[in-house]
């Protein structure tokens, strides 16, 4: 995702997110804070072909090229990763997008750029009554760890999920240093 990007973002934004939109301040502070976030925007057609055995094809999410309104803005998802965590702060596909393995690209995406950022895990947040989004999360090996009661603006509660990328039991060198043992 680019600055070019924001204007499109932001009004499909607001198509699916009417009660809880980013305005586009949002993005683009998200997008000035190049150290520990990442963007991508996902345009035109995107086959399910284009996510292989947890693979994402190469070229199949745009990244660095603005959208330039001829071309539909299908999806969009961006990273916040501050190791050990990786942080989705948005994902989003247009209903023109849908059912065609867009939503799993984007989020596998998204993964690997946490988990090469260095990331042990990834959390997110979903609202309790998105149940698609919810099956997209688990199918990719998210798990719910907590309920955040009343989160969304409209007093649904969120469902905080998690995914681990490493051993999250095995001692750390943090551990090691509080251990009398060390």
């Amino acid at each position: 995702m680019t600055e070019e990007d924001v204007p499109a973002v932001a009004a499909l934004e607001q198509v699916l997110f009417p009660v809880d939109a980013w305005p586009e301040r949002f993005f683009r502070q998200e997008l000035s804070q190049t150290g520990t976030r990442r963007y991508w925007v996902a345009e035109g057609a995107v086959q399910e072909s284009a996510v292989q055995e947890g693979a994402v094809q190469e070229g199949a999410v745009q990244e660095g090229t603005p959208h330039d309104g001829a071309a539909q803005l299908l999806g969009y998802v961006g990273l916040m990763c501050v190791p050990p965590f990786a942080d989705v702060q948005t994902l989003a596909v247009a209903r023109a997008g849908r059912r065609r393995g867009l939503g799993r690209l984007l989020l596998r995406t998204l993964i690997e750029e946490g988990r090469d950022r260095g990331a042990e895990q990834v959390l997110l947040e979903v609202r309790i009554d998105n149940h698609g989004a919810q099956h997209l999360y688990r199918g990719e090996g998210f798990s719910v760890i907590h309920t955040r009661r009343g989160y969304y603006r409209d007093g649904c509660d969120a469902l905080i999920m998690r995914l681990p990328l490493a051993d999250l039991e095995a001692p750390t060198s943090a551990s090691r240093l509080r251990s009398p043992d060390a």
